[in-house]
């Protein structure tokens, strides 16, 4: 992922088509120490193609993927007693915050 944000960095830097030097330099300047394989591969990769479409590309792919499952019928069954917890919480609220004004001496921290 390193190399991949270098070579977006480079290309924002206005380097169409950056190398492995640009790359390398990228990381040098933050103290990361590159694997002269891993860069030439993504600058192999990547070479001559545009950096926009396939961020275009990329999109249309993560839109086409199922980001769910099963979770709305585990949801639909655990709602009873989701809300039964939720009044028991509630109830205990109430103690708390009562019990809580006799505490703050009449101020609050933004007053």
């Amino acid at each position: 992922m390193r190399y991949v944000s270098a070579y977006l960095l480079a290309v924002l830097g206005n380097k169409s088509d950056p190398s492995a030097a640009d790359l390398e330099k990228i990381l040098s300047s933050v103290g990361i120490e590159s694997d002269k394989e891993k860069v030439q591969k993504v600058v192999s990769e990547l070479k001559g193609k545009s950096v926009e479409e396939l961020i275009k590309e990329g999109q249309t792919k993560l839109a086409s993927m199922p980001a769910g499952g099963g979770a709305p019928a585990a949801a639909a069954a655990a709602a009873p007693a989701a809300a039964a917890a939720g009044k028991e919480k509630k109830e205990e609220k109430k103690k708390e915050e009562s019990e809580e004004e006799d505490d703050d001496m009449g101020f609050g921290l933004f007053d």
